[in-house]
């Protein structure tokens, strides 16, 4: 496919952001259609951790990548990327995840991760968190957060400057042969290629085009404690709970629910008992007895910029879709919750395979056609000890 190719996006959040100004960018002519307000669906609620401590080799050269294009990015507009370590770590008593974590810091190693083994002590004294029931902790040097809402104005702009034309406001169906992208079932433009990055409903939106991906929605919880807290990103595999520095105080999250949703009608707003536990396990883990009163009432009241609920989307492996599903027709979905950390690096991998001069650089874990896109799995949550 030459250069000037004409290209749909499908999905403005931040993988599909990221994938329109990559292709702009090398000279295609892309249009971008997104049926809420770009960043409005799960990038709108993600954590935006990152880090590149995977023990599989696939998901830490991915991972070190997008961390690498975060940090040039950083500066740029209102963005910024926020240098913090990564702590996961296993309670006392639980020694078959003790055993998971060493396990896995010793495969990080093999790919050249920054990650070292420490028990209790040393990792009380180099940061300000509750260590005393902690058995082993591995402590992840190349990490950091972002604010996934800054990224996504950031590449709106980027977008714009590079010639992406928006169709904000409109739910699409494809066409698939040859590929186009319908607006109330009227065929809008036919493209050289269409790019689907919808998140969960990237699922509806092949399906319908007879092409079905194995994927399904999950639902996730997090909130914001407000208090001043200033040590690490901390993982809590016993507890299967995260944390993370915030500019109000911390932003933590759980609350999985591994069924399946109604990825078009499901609760957005977090429920009592994730907002509950949440906040006990910071006041936990952070040491801080008492938050902010106005900040812990937002929470507890489930204001939506204070506690809410997001999807995320996962495979039958735990590997996204990242590929051609048919001729000229791409997804790119199916993250278990990574998918704004990676976002700076598929945007870039998927360009170039959709332009003809990249293929190679997508794993083929992740070929979507491993699937024949009806299998039955159960869904598990993407924060997991090793990440892989």
């Amino acid at each position: 496919m030459n250069e000037s190719a004409r290209v749909a996006v499908v999905g403005a959040g931040a993988v599909g952001l990221t994938i329109a100004f990559d292709l702009a960018e090398r000279g295609a002519r892309v249009t971008l259609f997104e049926r809420d307000a770009p960043g409005g669906g799960s990038t709108g609620r993600a954590a935006g951790i990152c880090y590149d401590a995977y023990a599989e080799d696939i998901d830490a050269a991915v991972a070190g990548s997008a961390m690498d294009r975060f940090r040039s990015l950083s500066g740029e507009g209102g963005f910024a990327f926020h240098e913090t370590p990564y702590v996961f770590l296993a309670r006392e008593g639980d020694d078959a995840a003790a055993a998971a974590l060493e396990e896995s810091v010793e495969r990080m190693r093999v790919h050249d991760r920054a990650v070292s083994l420490v028990g209790a002590d040393e990792l009380g004294d180099r940061f300000p968190i509750r260590t005393d029931d902690v058995l082993l902790a591995g402590v992840a040097e190349n990490a950091g957060w972002a604010d996934p809402a800054a990224y996504v104005d950031l590449f709106v702009e980027q977008c714009e400057s590079a010639g992406v034309a928006f169709r904000v406001g409109d739910a699409v169906t494809l066409r698939t042969d040859p590929p186009g992208v319908a607006v109330d079932d009227v065929v809008t433009a036919r493209f050289d290629a269409v790019v689907v990055a919808a998140g969960v409903h990237s699922r509806r939106l092949l399906a319908d085009a007879g092409h079905p991906i194995a994927l399904k929605p999950y639902r996730a919880q997090a909130l914001v404690a407000y208090c001043d807290y200033r040590g690490p990103t901390v993982y809590d595999a016993t507890d299967e709970s995260y944390l993370r520095p915030h500019p109000g105080g911390v932003l933590a999250g759980d609350g999985v629910e591994p069924v399946e949703p109604d990825p078009d009608d499901w609760d957005p707003t977090a429920d009592d008992w994730f907002v509950a536990d949440a906040l006990d396990g910071v006041r936990h883990r952070t040491g801080i007895d008492g938050f902010d009163e106005a900040g812990e009432a937002a929470a507890e009241a489930d204001q939506p910029d204070s506690a809410w609920a997001g999807l995320c989307g996962a495979t039958p492996d735990r590997n996204p879709l990242v590929g051609a599903v048919a001729e000229g027709v791409y997804v790119a979905a199916g993250w278990h919750g990574h998918g704004f950390m990676w976002a700076p690096a598929i945007g870039e991998r998927l360009a170039e395979a959709v332009l003809g001069d990249g293929q190679e650089r997508i794993p083929a874990a992740f070929d979507p056609r491993r699937f024949d896109g009806d299998e039955e799995f159960a869904v598990v949550e993407g924060m997991t000890l090793d990440g892989d």
